[in-house]
């Protein structure tokens, strides 16, 4: 994630970490009746949902790029005695190098270039395993939001293609949410939740 994105997020967990924000938000509302086994929560955030997840069972591995999300999770985490293990790490950079039950992406793939979200997302695919669980939710359009991204580095899937991605998975749900933003305008997120196949 670049530097613009990263302080904006910054900004943002350590207000909501004093206020004790910790309420999930709807896509991580949607994501978490499908979470079970190993998890990977790749952009965590505050790790809202991976505290969640562990709580219902899940063995949850969450990173982020913000320190601050990253810190509170872990200072969360010990003080609730829950099995997460909170990772600070560059997004951009990183690689999954495990295969998991169930990985979540909620809001991180918009701040790659084209190339980078698309192979991040193949990635993805890749390390959920036969019978897991993958959950992308990325901004497909919303000008006024995209004041925290850096120029010509950021990727507004198209509609359709998230599903298209899975074409060949179980599509679990598909869904397109709207939301009003400044100067009369909307912000669009379209998250899908995708079964791989076992054989």
């Amino acid at each position: 994630m670049t530097n613009r994105s990263i302080a904006f997020f910054e900004s943002q967990f350590c207000t909501q970490a004093q206020q004790q924000n910790y309420a999930l938000n709807p896509f991580e509302l949607m994501a978490l009746p499908h979470l079970s086994g190993r998890v990977l929560d790749l952009g965590c955030g505050l790790g809202n949902l991976s505290v969640e997840a562990a709580r219902h069972g899940c063995v949850v591995h969450a990173l982020d790029a913000a320190p601050a999300g990253v810190e509170d999770l872990r200072r969360r985490a010990q003080s609730l005695a829950l099995p997460i293990t909170a990772e600070l790490a560059d997004l951009a950079q990183y690689r999954i190098k495990e295969t998991y039950d169930c990985i979540v992406s909620i809001g991180l793939l918009m701040f790659f270039p084209p190339h980078l979200a698309k192979e991040r997302l193949g990635e993805i695919r890749t390390a959920v395993t036969p019978g897991g669980i993958a959950v992308i939710n990325t901004l497909i359009e919303g000008t006024t939001y995209l004041d925290m991204f850096e120029p010509n580095h950021y990727y507004l899937f198209r509609e359709p293609e998230l599903e298209q991605y899975f074409k060949d998975w179980e599509i679990v749900e598909s869904k397109i949410d709207l939301f009003p933003a400044p100067g009369a305008t909307v912000k669009r997120f379209s998250t899908v939740i995708a079964r791989r196949p076992r054989a």
